[in-house]
């Protein structure tokens, strides 16, 4: 794609974990990426490699600003909307910013995108919607009573999308995320992920602490098959393949102490002796579920998903990349 031809992408919540990879890749098929976000929790240095990219524009702004969001939208073809505050414990603590930012800043980006004419919003949806439902594995049609305030503004983003594509035409897919790691996600802060913070842990041979006994089970799943979601969800011309919700994971599920175990034999390959650290078992997590697995059947039958890393091979490339930037 070259001139005029160059389609335009905007990516909320772009500086972010899911964000900054997502624009560094469509970049890369030389779309033009426009990153808004507040730097609430994304970072600066993820933006770093591709910044001075003439096809690259960054809008600092808060999407619980419709302006703002107007501004962004000017002239784009696609959405691509990450921007949220993520975390069950930090809805827990602030149900009420985790609200305005997730509802409130998802309605104003749906009426930005709907008034701007944006020819189709792909937006992050959630695996905590499937909330208290105890089938495995998770089904895209079947889902329980949420279990956090986070799970219920995700589950509000997809009513409300629903709404948008119903009402006003607006081209919606939705992509239920399940514990998406790798390259770029913090370690750092209160409401780190786990896989970044036992990693930077281990590297500084401090005991990893498990909530639970370890065999609470997720569908761990790298961020370059989400990325591939993302794409194929933005690029896929059969109008049967939109107004609806994928499950975007890898279709297998591992346990916390098998997380750990991975962990620790990757990591010792660097620094034998994190092999030697021992783990450390805490009370279970207010509003987590036990058992997470996802069915990627939809996926892969409407939209040609083939998702290429596990959760080993990913951890592989992870732990390569933790290692090279975060133990100097």
């Amino acid at each position: 794609m070259t001139g005029n031809n160059m389609k335009k992408v905007l990516i909320t919540g772009g500086a972010g974990f899911i964000g900054s990879n997502l624009c560094e890749y469509f970049l890369s098929k030389e779309y033009k990426v426009v990153c808004l976000d507040n730097f609430a929790t994304g970072h600066r240095h993820n933006l770093k490699d591709f910044v001075n990219n003439d096809n690259f524009s960054l809008i600092e702004g808060d999407i619980r600003n419709l302006e703002i969001c107007q501004e962004a939208v000017e002239g784009v073809d696609y959405v691509l909307h990450q921007a949220a505050l993520g975390s069950v414990p930090r809805s827990i603590n602030d149900p009420i910013t985790t609200n305005d930012v997730n509802v409130s800043g998802f309605l104003n980006m749906l009426v930005a995108a709907r008034d701007a004419h944006v020819k189709r919003f792909v937006y992050a949806a959630s695996s905590s919607t499937y909330g208290d439902s105890v089938g495995l594995p998770k089904v895209e049609d079947v889902i329980g009573k949420p279990l956090s305030p986070y799970a219920i503004t995700k589950y509000v983003n997809e009513m409300y999308a629903e709404i948008f594509s119903r009402t006003y035409g607006l081209e919606t897919i939705g992509l239920r995320y399940f514990n998406v790691f790798g390259r770029k996600q913090d370690p750092n802060g209160a409401y780190a992920a786990v896989i970044p913070k036992f990693v930077m842990q281990l590297m500084q041979h401090q005991s990893p602490k498990i909530n639970g006994d370890g065999n609470y089970s997720r569908d761990f799943t790298y961020i370059d098959n989400v990325i591939q979601m993302n794409e194929l969800a933005m690029t896929v011309e059969d109008q049967k393949a939109v107004n609806t919700v994928y499950n975007t994971a890898y279709g297998d599920r591992n346990t916390l102490n098998d997380l750990v175990g991975y962990l620790k034999t990757f990591l010792a390959e660097y620094d034998p002796k994190i092999a030697d650290v021992a783990i450390e078992y805490g009370p279970n997590r207010v509003g987590d579920i036990p058992h997470s697995l996802a069915s990627i059947a939809k996926a892969k039958a409407i939209l040609g998903y083939n998702p290429k890393f596990s959760l080993q091979e990913g951890l592989k490339e992870a732990v390569g990349w933790y290692w090279e930037n975060l133990s100097r």
